[in-house]
C-alpha cells in the first residue's frame, strides 16, 4: 500500500485502494483549517512481522471454516450468526477485519459529505478496534492516542503502519496544533517526534 499510494496520491485527496482489484479512487479531502498530525513513538517492539503472520493465519482460518475465500466476502450478520464456530480469538481478529472494512466504507461517504468530524470518529474507531480486537497496538501508542483526544480540535486518532510501535496520525485544527504537541509531550513516557502534513501530490516520473 505503501508504494500504491505514493504514485497515486493526489493534492487535496484521500485514495481509498481497494486491496483486491488494486483499483484506487481519489476521495476529496481538502481542508484548509485542519492537517494531520503523525507522531512518532520512537519504540518499536519486536512483534510486527510475526504477529503479522499470525493474524493472516487467523484470518485465512475464519474464510476457511466459513466458506468464504476472504473475510472481504463476510457480512457482520454472517460473522455473528457463526460465532458459535470460532474461538474467542478468531472471532475478534474476524470481527476486527469486517468492521474496519465497514468504517473504510463509512469514512469515504463522510469525507464526500465534507464531514470532517465524522471521518474523524471513525479514526478513533479504528485505533480501538486494532487496540482490543486486532491486538496490534502497544501501551505507548494507546498513550499517544489518549493524549492526542483530550486535546480541544482533534478530531480523531489512531496508530498507523505495522501495528506495535511506530507511528499515530491525529487529525486536528490547523490552530491547535502547537498545543497538541505540547500536551502530547507532557503526557507522553518517551520523547516523540513531530510530522504535519496535508494531502499531498504523489510521485511522478520526470522525463528529462
Amino acid at each position: 500500500m505503501d508504494q500504491l499510494i505514493t504514485f497515486s496520491g493526489k493534492e487535496g485527496h484521500a485514495v481509498l485502494i481497494d486491496c483486491r482489484s488494486l483499483e484506487t479512487e481519489s476521495i476529496p479531502l481538502n481542508s484548509p483549517d485542519h492537517v494531520f498530525l503523525v507522531t512518532n513513538s520512537n519504540v518499536k517492539h519486536e512483534l510486527a512481522s510475526s504477529e503479522y503472520a499470525i493474524r493472516k493465519q487467523a484470518c485465512d482460518q475464519v474464510s476457511s471454516l466459513l466458506g468464504k475465500s476472504s473475510l472481504r466476502d463476510l457480512s457482520m450478520r454472517e460473522l455473528e450468526s457463526s460465532a458459535n464456530v470460532l474461538t474467542p480469538e478468531l472471532y475478534r481478529v474476524a470481527r476486527h477485519v469486517v468492521t474496519e472494512i465497514e468504517r473504510t466504507t463509512d469514512a469515504k461517504e463522510a469525507l464526500k459529505r465534507k464531514e470532517l468530524d465524522v471521518f474523524g470518529t471513525l479514526m478513533t474507531q479504528s485505533h480501538v478496534s486494532l487496540r482490543d480486537d486486532y491486538k496490534v497496538s502497544c501501551p505507548e501508542i494507546d498513550e499517544l492516542v489518549e493524549a492526542a483526544l483530550e486535546c480541544e480540535g482533534v478530531l480523531g486518532s489512531r496508530i498507523t503502519g505495522g501495528g506495535f510501535g511506530g507511528c499515530t496520525v491525529t487529525l486536528v485544527s490547523k490552530d491547535k496544533v502547537d498545543e497538541l504537541k505540547a500536551l502530547i509531550v507532557k503526557k507522553y513516557r518517551g520523547k516523540p517526534s513531530f510530522y504535519v502534513f496535508q494531502p499531498a501530490e504523489g510521485g511522478k516520473i520526470l522525463k528529462l
